[in-house]
């Protein structure tokens, strides 16, 4: 800024120089700085911007024309870096990354700093076909280290919505689990009248590999996706036949469906009309599904108290609890995990567990305790992002942890899950004491 006292001639006003907020003078447009082709005469447009001041002060031009010219460079810097469009491609990877800026459940982005990632892949990634479009989507989810938050290419993603819809089911018709001692699937039941069942598949056959990956330390969810395709396509499994006596496996909650709630609200019905004193609810292998179900199941047992809370990035945000309409509240009761229990059944161990409703029973559950969103892109595909967290009644985040049983059994140890086996079982001396 300049300060002082200016002289000034007969024939031209009196000029002060620039204070903020008001302009004293406004030097002409020069053609020169507007160049489309970014080049810019330095000398000219100095002068341009000088002509003003000359006119005002004339005995102190130099003393200005440092001001001036620094501005004019700066012009001449702005004007002569390139604008580079946005492409296609990059578009629909700042779509899937912007999803997941919003709405992903941990801001921290698992220690990574997700506007950085941002930058560095529109930098160094190619992004110059769709494949390396997705490629690089795939490898920013990747640094979340979240299983659960992932990418569907566009036949995927319609896939998966034809399924939610109720519009075709795609897939061979199978619920697994984790094996708890080879780390393989276990097939829990085939779909009544669906494929697997059709080919032979039966409740607690092994499965080592689907088409040409081998389960061992397979996810449930890995899994999943490699069991589902499009309709009429075909998968081949290896199965192992399982060679103990046959028993009922309807004792057991294989899945929470929508239909779950009334299938276990007629057995508690029947049990009880039989007079039945005690229960064990076996949920050993459930991997989840129908959360509602999970929740109404819990229900049948509790009269009161929260049976899950839902927490996002902000904190909780919604709890569920009992509502009095219990139809077993008292009686002992004692629940059956292993390392196949997961999601919705996590949620139902927790609520009677934190209770003190019933003791949980056998191994460490499987730990997944979050919920997803799907966000589809513009191009078709789409990201399913983790969006909250499950937690206990007593606020534990039992993701990647899961629920510790109240009595912990060794996989050898655990009961048969079929019906007669486990009365047997259950007749022995030395089983160990289930209810508290």
């Amino acid at each position: 800024m300049l300060t002082g006292q200016y002289p000034h001639s007969a024939s031209a006003p009196p000029w002060s120089p620039p204070t903020a907020g008001r302009a004293q003078y406004r030097p002409q447009r020069n053609s020169a700085i507007a160049s489309t082709s970014g080049r810019v005469d330095l000398h000219e447009a100095i002068s341009s911007l000088l002509r003003p001041v000359r006119q005002g002060c004339v005995h102190h031009w130099q003393q200005v024309s440092c001001s001036v010219a620094a501005s004019a460079l700066a012009v001449a810097f702005v004007v002569a870096q390139p604008v580079a469009a946005i492409t296609n491609e990059q578009l629909i990877f700042l779509e899937a990354w912007r999803a997941i800026d919003r709405a992903y459940v941990d801001k921290s982005f698992n220690g990574q700093s997700w506007f950085r990632l941002r930058e560095r892949t529109l930098k160094n990634e190619p992004l110059s076909s769709r494949e390396e479009t997705y490629a690089a989507i795939r490898k920013a989810i990747a640094v979340l280290n979240d299983p659960f938050t992932r990418f569907l290419e566009p036949a995927r993603y319609q896939a998966l919505t034809k399924v939610n819809s109720g519009q075709a089911v795609i897939g061979v018709g199978l619920e697994v689990g984790a094996d708890q001692n080879t780390g393989s699937l276990t097939v829990i039941a085939p779909s009544a009248g669906g494929p697997a069942e059709r080919a032979g598949i039966r409740p607690l056959d092994k499965l080592l590999t689907i088409g040409d990956k081998s389960t061992q330390g397979m996810s449930l969810y890995e899994a999943g996706d490699l069991l589902q395709g499009a309709e009429g396509s075909e998968v081949t499994l290896t199965i192992q036949p399982h060679n103990s006596a046959k028993g009922d496996p309807a004792k057991t909650v294989a899945n929470f469906s929508k239909t779950t709630t009334d299938s276990v609200r007629e057995a508690l019905k029947g049990l009880k009309q039989e007079g039945a004193d005690r229960y064990v609810l076996d949920i050993r292998n459930n991997g989840g599904g129908f959360f509602p179900s999970g929740v109404e199941v819990a229900r049948m047992w509790m009269n009161s108290g929260d049976i899950v809370l839902i927490a996002d990035s902000k904190g909780v945000r919604d709890t569920y609890d009992a509502n009095g309409t219990a139809q077993e509240p008292k009686a002992p009761l004692a629940l059956l995990v292993n390392k196949g229990t997961a999601s919705a059944s996590e949620v139902l161990a927790g609520a009677l567990q934190d209770s003190g409703r019933a003791s949980v029973v056998g191994e460490t559950t499987y730990g997944k305790g979050l919920i997803q969103t799907i966000v589809g892109l513009s191009d078709g595909s789409a990201v399913v992002i983790t969006v909250a967290r499950y937690q206990t009644p007593a606020g534990v985040d039992i993701n990647n942890k899961g629920i510790t049983p109240d009595v912990k059994l060794a996989p050898a140890a655990m009961p048969p899950m079929d019906g007669p086996g486990f009365c047997r079982y259950a007749a022995e001396a030395d089983t160990p004491a289930f209810f508290k």
